[in-house]
């Protein structure tokens, strides 16, 4: 089927009266309902926007394909539609749209239709063949056009499928409907390879299936592999090579230094096997992987550990309901089911956290062998007065206590090889790391922790306003990342020492970034798009439950602005907390265990939500003044 079978004089419009996105989608939908190619105009509206909020169709270079797949459309068909002054459609590029292409597909599109519409999408990435269609007069014209770029491309599809290749950079595209960008990226792939001297074979995983598959001989010989794709692949076939895996507009938008890391094997080793969501995460945290190995093995231990701080702490803030001295038999407000709530969070999940932090960072470091010496090491830590700081010596200590092990005994005999892990490894991991720690770590760590508990004690209402502002503007600058994660390790070290001021600091910090932008989407509405006023909604709920990663799409849209909005009121916020001496037993739960501060105090209480509201209210009105124009919408 040819293109000019879908698109017709019926679905043109060479003059565009719209000057909105949303204006642009209501007059080509509604030329599409006058030509009879719709059932249900507001289904098929609802199907457009439902696209445009998994991120937008303007692709760049001047041109907007909106598509949708659905019943709402009686028959397959094309609607053109053309804008000399251009319109902001929040492409990718963040420059105006003048070329737009709106797709209708049916439910069930026979192959045919699905060709046509996926072949739209790689006419439109050569720049002389959209130059004709902005120049072209009549509808006439834009037919004689899209005729004449079918008879020069006519074969292509039969070329590509039968070329051999061997030692290519190879590509895999895919897309959520998979009648745009699936090709539009495998046409930018190949036009830059072509542009570069590169020689690369591109796979895509459209709606009419898998064209141009990638065959074994080829991936065996690849010297990298692009997986652009938004939607699961098949990604098992290319478990030990090089693969870079990107969402599918960063192959439309940067495909030469794609290539470039492609052809220069500069990407991970694809390792998983499990599902397309861990793939995405294990790659992210592969390309993070300039990290230092350091901070890698302390994410390990804080990120299992984190599950007891959260527990732990939230049912020790529950049993002050009962009254603050309420676990305590002695006391005359005691009430039995606090001291079980008391009990169970501090008294078992509390006990366990240093030895999990300890335990996992060693397993981090030397695999399963180092779990049992990093647990008994943090054990030891944690009852004998060294502390969270005990603990994390412990973990490094047993972690690489049994990477010696395993050099040690790796010329014993093949037939003591199964007694390595069972008693070897266990027996002297503990030993070393035991005597270590009761003999050399433990005593001068414990005077350590003293000292510093002291020191933070003595310190002047002006140290402790610094340090605040320092540890609430710590939690804004990577929202979750390396910096953010070194300020809560600290709070949480700081309440198993005792001292519960600084966590709220922190805490206060952490809150207010997703807190702030989301105010902002409500108060400055036209500085956002649909699509992050959406995501506004949702960080009011990240923010009070103290999820700082909810600001992360925001500082990703726009960072130049939201980073400094962000660490502004994130430390005056902290800031603040440590002004009104605000003391937080509870290291995480946010808004929910703002009451169980001070003792309940209704004035601390009162204060420490102040301090936030300040925080956030500073945010939302920097992001709000600085930002002046519409942010370009991430893909």
């Amino acid at each position: 089927m040819r293109i000019t079978e879908l698109l017709t004089k019926e679905t043109m419009i060479l003059n565009l009266e719209a000057d909105s996105k949303d204006r642009v989608i209501n007059e080509l939908s509604e030329k599409l309902d006058r030509a009879g190619k719709v059932k249900d105009l507001n289904a098929f509206k609802k199907a457009i926007h439902a696209r445009e909020n998994e991120s937008t169709t303007g692709i760049g270079e001047g041109i907007a394909i909106p598509h949708a797949k659905t019943a709402a459309v009686k028959s397959p068909a094309i609607v053109f539609g053309r804008s000399h002054a251009g319109i902001d459609y929040q492409s990718l590029d963040g420059q105006p749209a003048h070329l737009f292409f709106m797709i209708a597909a049916t439910e069930g599109a026979n192959q045919t239709h699905l060709e046509a519409l996926s072949r739209l999408s790689s006419f439109l990435m050569d720049n002389e063949f959209r130059k004709g269609l902005l120049e072209a007069r009549t509808e006439e014209e834009v037919l004689q056009a899209f005729d004449q770029k079918e008879e020069e491309n006519a074969d292509e599809d039969e070329v590509e499928e039968t070329t051999e290749v061997t030692g290519k950079i190879l590509a895999v595209t895919a897309c959520p409907t998979g009648i745009a960008h699936t090709y539009m990226a495998a046409d930018a792939l190949k036009a830059k390879a072509s542009e570069m001297g590169y020689s690369v074979k591109v796979e895509t995983n459209g709606s009419g299936g898998v064209k141009n598959r990638l065959t074994d001989e080829e991936i065996e010989k690849a010297p990298g592999i692009i997986v652009a794709a938004d939607t699961k692949v098949e990604m098992d076939r290319f478990k030990g090579k090089k693969v870079i895996e990107v969402p599918v507009a960063e192959a439309i938008r940067k495909p030469a230094d794609l290539l470039k890391q492609a052809a220069n094997g500069d990407a991970p080793v694809y390792k998983s096997s499990g599902s397309y969501e861990d793939q995405i995460s294990e790659k992210k945290n592969e390309r993070k992987g300039k990290q230092s190995a350091f901070y890698k093995h302390l994410m390990n231990g804080v990120s299992n550990m984190l599950p007891l701080v959260v527990g732990g702490g939230i049912l020790i803030a529950l049993s002050f309901i009962f009254g603050i001295n309420a676990a305590n038999p002695d006391d005359p407000s005691y009430n039995a089911f606090a001291a079980a709530l008391s009990t169970i969070g501090g008294g078992n999940a509390f006990a366990l956290m240093i030895p999990v932090l300890a335990g996992f960072i060693a397993m981090s470091i030397a695999d399963r062998p180092g779990l049992a010496p990093g647990l008994v090491g943090g054990l030891m830590a944690s009852t004998n007065g060294a502390g969270f700081l005990g603990g994390l010596i412990a973990g490094f200590l047993a972690g690489y206590a049994v990477l010696l092990l395993k050099k040690l005994f790796s010329g014993l005999p093949q037939s003591l090889e199964g007694l390595k892990p069972v008693l070897l490894y266990p027996l002297f991991g503990i030993f070393i790391t035991g005597i270590i720690m009761m003999y050399v770590v433990i005593e001068p760590v414990g005077a350590l922790n003293t000292g510093l508990e002291n020191w933070l004690s003595g310190m002047g209402t002006t140290n402790k306003l610094l340090l605040g502002l320092i540890l609430g503007g710590m939690m804004a600058v990577d929202m979750g990342g390396p910096i953010n994660k070194a300020a809560f390790t600290f709070g949480i070290a700081m309440i198993d020492a005792g001292n519960l001021t600084y966590h709220a600091a922190i805490m206060a910090g952490g809150m207010t970034p997703p807190l702030g932008l989301a105010l902002a989407t409500t108060l400055f509405k036209n500085r956002f798009n649909k699509t992050e006023r959406e995501a506004g909604k949702v960080a009011y709920v990240m923010g009070a439950s103290f999820i700082t990663e909810g600001a992360i799409p925001f500082a990703a849209a726009d960072p130049g602005r939201v980073i400094p909005s962000i660490i502004v009121g994130s430390s005056v916020a902290g800031a603040l907390t440590m002004l009104f001496n605000i003391a937080l037993p509870a290291p995480h739960g946010g808004a929910f265990v703002i009451w169980s501060v001070n003792n309940i105090s209704l004035t601390h209480i009162l204060l420490y939500i102040l301090a936030i509201v300040i925080g956030t209210i500073i945010t939302a009105l920097m992001v709000g003044i600085l930002k002046k124009s519409k942010p370009k919408v991430q893909a």
